[in-house]
Order: C-alpha cells, then sequence, then structure tokens
C-alpha cells in the first residue's frame, strides 16, 4: 500500500457555479499518480441555497480517497479540515459606503484623541513645558502642538504600517495580526460547534 501526504489548503473561495474540486482543497505530495488527477474528483458541487461557508474535513478527503484510490494511504500535514466560502457579490453601493464609514471612524478616532488628551491635561503638560524651554507663558504653545500633532499622525501610519495601499515594510501590522487571531478563533469555533450539533449522543 502506498503512502500519500496531504495537507489541507487554508482557505477556499468559489463561485456559485463552480464545483468544489478535490485539488482546490488539498495539496499532494506523492511519487505515484494520483495528484495528477485530482482536478477530475468531484468533492462536493454547488447548490442553491447552501451557506456562505462549510467545512470540508479529512473524514471527506479519506472517503474520497478510498473510493478512488483504495490502495492508498493518506497522512495529514497539519490541520485535517478547510472552510470553502461563496465569492460575494460586491454590493452596489459599496463605494458609496466607503466615504460615509471612513467619516465616522474620523469623528470618532478624533474624540477619543480629543477625550484623552483633555483627561490627562495635555494642554497644561504643553504649557509648562513651553514654560521651560522658551522662559515665556503660552496658552498656545504652537512650538509644542504643531510637531506633536504631526508627530502623532505619523506615529499612527508607521504602526499601522499603511499609507492608503502602500506598505512601508513586509511585517504585518498588529491590526492584521489581531485580525488573523480573531480568524481562526472564529473557524475554530464553526469547527467545534459544526461537530458538537452532529453528535448524535
Amino acid at each position: 500500500m502506498s503512502v500519500i501526504y496531504v495537507q489541507f489548503k487554508k482557505h477556499i473561495v468559489l463561485r456559485d457555479d463552480q464545483p468544489l474540486r478535490l485539488s482546490d482543497v488539498i495539496n499532494v505530495i506523492s511519487d505515484n499518480q494520483e495528484k495528477q488527477n485530482l482536478d477530475q474528483i468531484i468533492v462536493q458541487t454547488q447548490q442553491a441555497g447552501q451557506t456562505d461557508s462549510r467545512i470540508i474535513d479529512g473524514l471527506m478527503i479519506i472517503r474520497l480517497f478510498k473510493k478512488h484510490y483504495p490502495n492508498v494511504s493518506v497522512r495529514f500535514i497539519g490541520p485535517t479540515y478547510t472552510f470553502v466560502y461563496k465569492k460575494r457579490k460586491k454590493h452596489p453601493l459599496a463605494k458609496t459606503f466607503v466615504p460615509l464609514i471612513w467619516l465616522l471612524l474620523f469623528i470618532g478616532t478624533a474624540m477619543t484623541i480629543m477625550n484623552f488628551h483633555h483627561d490627562v491635561g495635555m494642554q497644561e503638560v504643553q504649557q509648562k513645558l513651553h514654560y521651560i524651554i522658551t522662559g515665556k507663558e503660552s496658552n498656545y504653545p504652537l512650538l509644542l502642538q504643531v510637531p506633536y500633532s504631526i508627530g502623532l499622525g505619523l506615529g499612527m501610519i508607521l504602526f499601522f504600517n499603511y499609507w492608503f495601499t502602500k506598505r512601508f515594510s513586509k511585517e504585518p501590522s498588529p491590526l492584521e495580526i489581531e485580525l488573523f487571531k480573531y480568524e481562526q478563533d472564529l473557524e475554530q469555533y464553526k469547527y467545534q460547534n459544526t461537530f458538537k450539533n452532529n453528535d448524535p449522543s
């Protein structure tokens, strides 16, 4: 009996009319010819009213290999499941929502920063620093406030590692890491919850 090593792909995104083939789901390492025929094996076909996400697990893959290659022993590398998502159609008003969401986030962020500065007494601190540096009192120490404001904006840009679509380095930003963790936790919950609901006990 030959051994075939199988690694699930992390995500699969399909159109409504696109069948799910075995080559879409897994990567295969084998000395034999099995991996050349993966495109011909259909795992599932899209059905009307099907949910936006589905789980393909190791048991389904083993059944397919037992059916098409009965003399093959399957060994899994890494996670033993993956998620299949439907390709979402863009909402016709999506471009209209973007400026509105941007404006809402801008106002909310500005209020948060202003409230924080008010709570910690940033105005008084800058006034005292201005007096220490220049020896003159000023209610609006622009010598400190202008560089501070510019530095605050630049710091946020460098922190998130993005300027519109431009990245400053290949390192992921903290926001990307948190989104990745959230996505992992969400998929783990979906996976466990699916098998919990299917448990006959």
